[in-house]
């Protein structure tokens, strides 16, 4: 019997110099392990800290290996599992490009209104929709535009961070 794959949202505190990513990324792809979703952003200037952000999946053990083996990487700070500390919140942002006429284009503008996206650019017979919100919600949007023309997408990758008063 094989065990579950869980999806996992990793948060690293990481120094913000160069060479730290290609480390972390190393550790991944040296061992096999995957990363559905990669950000990094810089979280304290004076401090010289940045965040990634990764999701990746794997059996239980799996997350523990890439959990201790990042926290044993030199300019990694701290290490959190933030599916396993609860309450989460998620986010990300699309840029998607709907091409149409007719019904089909009225139908995308409505979808978007029904959605919060927001027209970025229009043409006569395209539309560039920017829409922020949990995964989930996004690819919900995706599923929708598919039959309306969508053509082109780009997603961000996720951001993440622990509710309530708990810092890094």
């Amino acid at each position: 019997m094989s065990e579950l794959t869980e999806r996992h949202t990793l948060s690293l505190k990481v120094d913000n110099e160069p060479g730290v990513l290609a480390r972390v990324i190393g550790l991944f792809s040296g061992r096999g392990y995957n990363i559905e979703s990669l950000t990094v952003a810089e979280i304290d200037k004076e401090l010289r800290l940045s965040r990634i952000t990764i999701v990746t999946t794997g059996t239980a053990m799996i997350i523990e290996q890439i959990k201790n083996q990042l926290d044993r990487l030199v300019p990694v700070h701290a290490v959190r599992d933030l599916t396993l500390e609860g309450s989460v919140i998620e986010r990300e942002m699309i840029l998607i490009k709907v091409v149409g006429e007719g019904e089909n284009r009225t139908q995308a503008l409505q979808l978007a209104d029904i959605f919060r996206a927001r027209v970025v650019d229009a043409t006569h017979n395209s539309f560039v929709f920017e829409m922020t919100g949990s995964p989930d919600k996004l690819t919900a949007f995706v599923k929708l535009m598919q039959p309306l023309g969508l053509t082109d997408l780009s997603r961000t990758g996720i951001v993440a961070i622990s509710r309530g008063a708990n810092g890094f």
